[in-house]
């Protein structure tokens, strides 16, 4: 998707969870994720010019990163917030739906079979600001490109008409 806002004309930066650095197969607590995301972002705004204050914001992610995008979007402003394959309900049954923006533009793009939530599941979570397209396929996102990437590029594209 870095590749569909770019030709959008959004500056791109792709951000590694620590977790993943780290070698580790499990994510650590949403917290210490949500600091080094606004370390991340804040060290951006000051070091890259694409990345400035005042510049339209657009914060997004992968399952994992698709929650720490969601709970800091209000924090650092977004203008907008894409949740590739947002995951619903942890494996305990607990929903996560408060973690959806409710100030922000949101996209999520959810695999029908996704088990952490179809997309339906997720429009019933989610308020009615927020935009789910469904995908055939699972919580990889690892088919329907085509869907995903047209969902991605005209979202960008509408948000983009909103910039200042």
């Amino acid at each position: 998707m870095a590749g569909v806002a770019g030709r959008c004309g959004w500056a791109v930066a792709l951000v590694d969870q620590p977790w993943v650095v780290a070698g580790r197969r499990v994510a650590v607590a949403p917290p210490r994720l949500d600091v080094a995301w606004l370390a991340v972002v804040e060290h951006l705004r000051h070091h890259a010019e694409a990345f400035a204050d005042g510049v339209p914001l657009v914060l997004g992610g992968r399952s994992a990163g698709a929650r720490v995008a969601c709970r800091t979007a209000s924090q650092l402003g977004a203008d907008g917030v894409l949740c590739l394959a947002f995951p619903l309900v942890t494996p305990r049954g607990v929903s996560r739906a408060d973690e959806l923006p409710t100030s922000s533009p949101t996209l999520v793009a959810q695999g029908e079979r996704d088990r952490f939530a179809d997309p339906d599941a997720v429009r019933r979570a989610a308020s009615p600001d927020v935009e789910v397209v469904a995908l055939r396929t699972d919580h990889s996102l690892r088919q329907d490109h085509d869907v995903l990437t047209q969902a991605v590029g005209s979202w960008l594209d509408r948000l983009a008409q909103r910039r200042p």
